[in-house]
């Protein structure tokens, strides 16, 4: 039952099941949770191993991600090791590989081409890309650069011996010589620590395509949330950093958690890193002022505005008169407004409204006997009804709620 219902949600038939799945990913992504089940039914978790665990993890996330997949800032030989080693330590791919498939999920995101593709369900972009192979290859992505890189040939040629040792050894080791704990080591420091950096990691390509605002573009699912954030150690304002990929921040407020940033940072104030890439401020804004406008249309779009001078008929100065004996209409700027269903709800009491009926009240309104505001004004052109014809002087035929009004300009 269960492998129909993953043969139906991957799309795989029956004949083709075993030559699809990636046999060594579901090894991995199972039995290390599952050793990490057993440690926690039979070994007690130490306040040091714990502590050791978090340290470590945090070690792990910052990984090769903005480094070798988006070149945004340049590293010192011994930062190039040293985050060589703590990626490793997650043991999900060499760097090679990794950086390869994530510029490919940058360059056709949300298409067949893309790697982990968030169209295709959460649980695929989550964790089922990584348990079966694709009916489709990953798209093109230039990587001559990997190529000819010394040190991601040289943790790709050692991978497995490389991610063996920062994976199991090193965390249990450091918590058996540290304190004696050395299954704690291997069951939280190892087991429990590396289980949370793969989920912490696919959350990237999974929560970070679906929850959140799409504050910079729309037009794709990367979205930015605090709580992607935290689930990801800083990977979770991700609208930005697909708009934004080569910026070696994944955001650009201060109070936005983003450890990786700060490390990188770090670094550079110790000259271990260099040429930090930021994208230009200007643009940035321009992306969110675009998305601000679109949302501000919408809000446009459902309010109800005043018809158009070319829509209203145009009305003598004797036929006003006449109409204003049967019914409040009262003169300002040119337009012609019928007052009759306001007059009991004007501020100012009736009667003042009432003596401008059939007359020109635009001095009055404008500032005479009372300078009225935006309210005012969007109101009342709400209430024309003509339009005078003849040299009276249109003081204000655009209200205040229609001078910053958004316009569409399609291609």
């Amino acid at each position: 039952m269960v492998r129909k219902c993953a043969r139906e949600a991957f799309g795989i038939k029956k004949a083709q099941w075993r030559a699809r799945v990636r046999w060594f990913n579901l090894a991995v992504l199972t039995i290390t949770p599952a050793i990490w089940a057993y440690g926690a039914c039979t070994t007690p978790v130490r306040l040091s191993t714990l502590y050791w665990s978090a340290a470590y993890y945090s070690i792990t996330m910052l990984g090769y991600h903005r480094l070798w997949s988006h070149r945004s800032y340049k590293a010192s030989k011994p930062l190039q090791y040293l985050l060589m080693l703590m990626g490793s330590s997650a043991v999900q791919g060499s760097a090679y590989w990794w950086a390869r498939g994530h510029r490919s999920h940058h360059r056709y995101t949300d298409t067949p081409l893309d790697p982990y593709n968030a169209k295709r369900g959460l649980f695929y972009s989550h964790i089922g890309w990584m348990l079966v192979k694709p009916d489709t290859k990953p798209g093109y992505a230039d990587i001559s650069d990997l190529q000819k890189d010394d040190v991601v040939q040289w943790q790709h040629r050692w991978y497995f011996i490389i991610s063996a040792v920062m994976g199991y050894v090193v965390p249990t080791v450091v918590a058996g010589l540290g304190w004696n704990d050395w299954w704690g080591g291997l069951y939280y420091a190892g087991m429990m620590r590396m289980t949370l950096a793969h989920h912490s990691t696919f959350c990237i390509n999974s929560i970070a395509h679906y929850l959140g605002e799409t504050s910079y573009d729309d037009r794709k699912t990367a979205r930015d949330h605090l709580l992607s954030a935290l689930l990801t150690m800083g990977e979770g304002y991700h609208n930005f950093h697909h708009q934004f990929p080569m910026d070696y921040r994944n955001a650009t407020k201060w109070y936005q958690y983003d450890p990786t940033k700060w490390f990188i940072a770090a670094c550079a104030v110790f000259g271990l890193a260099s040429n930090l890439r930021v994208f230009p401020d200007s643009e940035i804004k321009k992306s969110e002022l675009t998305m601000e406008l679109k949302a501000l249309k919408k809000v446009q779009d459902n309010i109800r505005w005043p018809a158009k001078a070319e829509e209203l008929p145009v009305v003598s100065w004797e036929t006003f008169q006449e109409q204003a004996k049967k019914r409040a209409l009262v003169l300002i700027s040119g337009f012609i407004h019928d007052v009759t269903d306001f007059v009991d709800q004007h501020p100012g009491g009736r009667y003042l409204l009432l003596k401008k009926v059939g007359k020109d009240a635009t001095a009055a309104f404008c500032g005479g006997a009372y300078d009225h505001g935006n309210a005012a004004y969007n109101l009342l052109a709400m209430m024309r009804v003509g339009v005078l014809h003849g040299g009276v002087e249109h003081i204000k035929t655009i209200t205040p709620g229609e001078r910053l009004r958004i316009i569409e300009v399609r291609e």
